[in-house]
């Protein structure tokens, strides 16, 4: 404590001791009632100056030093004033603070309350504006149980003692207007819990920059601003990204797409320079970025993120990243970001704790920790959190344009069991294992994106039997326009990586998903997690020798573009990546000098123009009118017949898989329609590195029934390899 002396003999008439001495602690829960003009009196805490005046427009007035440690007070003028500040030869001027008002409105701290402000990132946050007359930076910040929040930066000595801020006791958010602060500068809240307890530092969890990791502090710089030439792309997305319209994804880690000649990373424009025509030549129609919300751990890819309203500082200002989706756009690309709002890491300048308690996770660590990623799981039942998260996903689909969001671990918040033993969870109400507050919240973002920004849409990775995915809520579903088709994925993966000679026994691999293909409208990924973590590189999970390997991986992608279902890609699987992906390296560019690795590349460019031309194959993908078994049961020579249908007048499309090394003479194939036939693609080409068997230009259908169709084809199926045959 402060002693008696340090104060001047006679305090002005309403201010007491007691309040100097918190302020001066840094303890007062209430700096506003203190600081600034009260009764006639203007009350400065300034520990870096000997001399405080107060200025007005007729008069310079010294304040009198109450205290030893930098408390002044003094008569206030009339209006509008400044204060001017001395310390030894060095004089400056600034504004107070503490004579601005307000900034948020009562309708927002409503709003908050009742966690429904469907614009919370407008007022949360750093927001450079000018606030009566004057420039400056408004900070709000919710923290309800604290005791004292304050700003610091470099401004102010990092000293929490000097900008303590207003606290809006109806919803627990705290405000301050610091004028003369300016984009740039970078900043953090000082906490003080209720039980006295200074926290560490944090980052705004409303941060629309932060500094590059390893460093964590927020950067002031406001909403992104750009001036959008997307106009096209977004008055057409709506249609582009219907469940009948070609989608085909080519997934990317922005880290290790491409690096430069001394394995710096790139920054957004840049990577805008050669990824743009990279995916016009290659023919996908949407890219979706792993996270690019800020994250401590570049390790984590993304996944762990702090700043959920933060492009990483990685690869330059959030207006870069603006300007990437921008240019995407104008080349008619559509744009995915993976958003995390499962779970967050618990670093000390993050969420965890954010006020001393447990405000964005559950006190229970049953409930609130997840046990396989060492992250806290956020309390979707308190009202403000799902509104926290709700603001994040409108905001990157609001201010950067995001055609959809991928939304990440969506299993693990369906279910309170998620990777958990008996005993270790706490049942809902019904004594069910559902997440019922994960499943509102979910149902809630889902209708908020789709309704505010007609087009966009959230697509869930999902891996469990949960009902009605990709089903509109108001039909009991969760809302999602499209789910990732996980068990797909596992068995088609399982199938190609078996010997030739035993993949008669395992056929019902490749058909069992078509029991379940239209119970969802799903997407089939071959995304990143496949290539990781002692996976290997999908080429090298492939059977066989090297030319068997490459052979498969050309049917497996003829397999996949043309099974019913939207196609997702991992970066440099599309040239057969041959080491498993390291998030800290470029991809192996210079495989492409391999005719083996050209021939794939130039094999998904022309699977994507395929299934983008042909509306057999992309149309129907998830209705079951657009797809019919031809023959699904040749397992002793792993063949597989199937036909892709439209709606329209659009020719059908037979497909035949061989996927054992022969080569199968005069096979026959039941056709629905007579006439001249043509091959449109075999994964066997010579074009595509393969031994070059196939079929003439012309196949004339043969009245001969077989597999119960009227006509049918005599064919050479080339080994290990898919074509697709159609009407000439």
């Amino acid at each position: 404590m402060t002693n008696a002396a340090s104060f001047s003999d006679t305090l002005p008439e309403g201010l007491q001791a007691a309040d100097i001495e918190a302020i001066l602690r840094g303890n007062h829960h209430d700096p506003f009632a203190v600081l600034g003009p009260h009764n006639g009196q203007v009350r400065v805490f300034a520990p870096n100056a000997a001399e405080v005046s107060v200025l007005s427009k007729r008069s310079s007035k010294p304040l009198t030093r109450l205290h030893a440690e930098g408390f002044f007070c003094g008569p206030a003028p009339k209006g509008a004033y400044r204060l001017s500040m001395k310390a030894g030869d060095h004089t400056w001027e600034v504004e107070d603070p503490y004579r601005f008002p307000p900034v948020l409105g009562e309708m927002d701290e409503y709003l908050l309350a009742e966690g429904s402000h469907r614009r919370l990132y407008d007022k949360l946050g750093a927001h450079p504006l000018t606030h009566d007359g004057v420039a400056g930076v408004a900070f709000a910040v919710w923290a309800p149980n604290a005791r004292r929040v304050s700003v610091v930066g470099h401004f102010n000595a990092w000293d929490g003692r000097r900008h303590p801020m207003r606290k809006r006791l109806g919803a627990g958010l705290w405000e301050l207007f610091i004028p003369g602060l300016a984009p740039g500068e970078i900043y953090k809240y000082e906490i003080v819990s209720a039980y006295g307890e200074r926290l560490p530092l944090k980052a705004d969890p409303f941060g629309f920059a932060h500094e590059q990791p390893p460093e964590t502090a927020s950067v002031i710089h406001g909403l992104p601003e750009h001036d959008w030439q997307d106009q096209k792309w977004m008055s057409a997305r709506a249609a582009l990204q219907d469940r009948q319209a070609p989608i085909s994804v080519y997934e990317v880690h922005l880290g290790s797409w491409r690096r430069g000649g001394e394995g710096e990373i790139l920054d957004y424009d840049t990577m805008a320079d050669l990824l743009v025509p990279y995916l016009e030549r290659m023919g996908f129609t949407h890219v979706e970025f792993l996270p690019v919300s800020e994250h401590p751990f570049t390790g984590s890819w993304g996944y762990q993120p702090i700043g959920l309203f933060a492009p990483t500082s990685r690869f330059g200002p959030p207006e870069g990243f603006a300007r990437l989706v921008d240019r995407l756009h104008q080349a008619g690309i559509g744009v995915i970001l993976d958003w995390v709002p499962a779970h967050f890491p618990s670093d000390a300048h993050g969420l965890a704790r954010f006020d001393g308690t447990a405000l964005y996770e559950h006190e229970d660590p049953r409930q609130g920790f997840h046990q396989d990623w060492n992250t806290l799981i956020y309390n979707f039942g308190r009202r403000e959190v799902a509104n926290f998260l709700q603001a994040s996903a409108l905001y990157w689909v609001d201010r950067f344009h995001v055609d959809a969001l991928r939304v990440d671990a969506v299993a693990s918040m369906l279910y309170l069991d998620y990777s958990r033993q008996p005993g270790e969870w706490v049942p809902n109400r019904f004594g069910g294992n559902e997440n019922l507050e994960a499943i509102a919240f979910l149902r809630e973002v889902n209708e908020r994106v789709v309704t505010d920004h007609p087009g966009a849409i959230t697509i869930a990775e999902e891996s469990t039997a949960f009902p009605k995915v990709s089903r509109p809520v108001g039909d009991g579903g969760l809302g999602f326009g499209f789910k990732w088709n996980m068990g797909w994925m596992h068995d088609t993966l399982g199938y190609f990586r078996r010997d030739p000679i035993h993949r008669r026994h395992h056929q019902h691999d490749l058909t069992f998903g078509l029991v379940y293909a239209f119970s969802e409208d799903f997407v089939l990924p071959l995304s990143h997690d496949e290539v990781v973590h002692g996976k290997g590189s999908l080429i090298r999970q492939m059977s066989g020798d090297r030319w068997q390997k490459f052979a498969n991986l050309r049917a497996y992608f003829g397999f996949m573009w043309t099974h019913p279902g939207k196609k997702l890609l991992f970066m440099g699987c599309e040239f057969a990546q041959e080491k498993e992906w390291n998030h800290d390296q470029s991809l192996d560019w210079h495989l492409l000098d391999d005719p083996l690795h050209q021939g794939v590349q130039t094999l998904v460019g022309d699977l994507n123009r395929l299934y983008r031309e042909h509306p057999a194959l992309h149309r129907l993908d998830c209705d079951p009118e657009g797809f019919e078994w031809i023959d699904a049961s040749d397992t002793e020579q792993s063949v597989l017949i199937f036909m892709r249908k439209s709606d329209d007048d659009a020719p059908p499309m037979v497909v035949i898989c061989n996927l054992v090394p022969v080569v199968r003479e005069e096979y026959r194939v039941g056709v629905p329609l007579p006439g001249s036939w043509r091959e449109v693609i075999n994964t066997d080409s010579a074009r595509y590195g393969g031994s070059d068997v196939g079929n003439p230009e012309r196949v004339e259908a043969e009245a001969a029934p077989w597999h119960g169709r009227e006509y049918s084809l005599r064919l050479t199926l080339p080994p290990l390899a898919m074509i697709v045959m159609t009407p000439a």
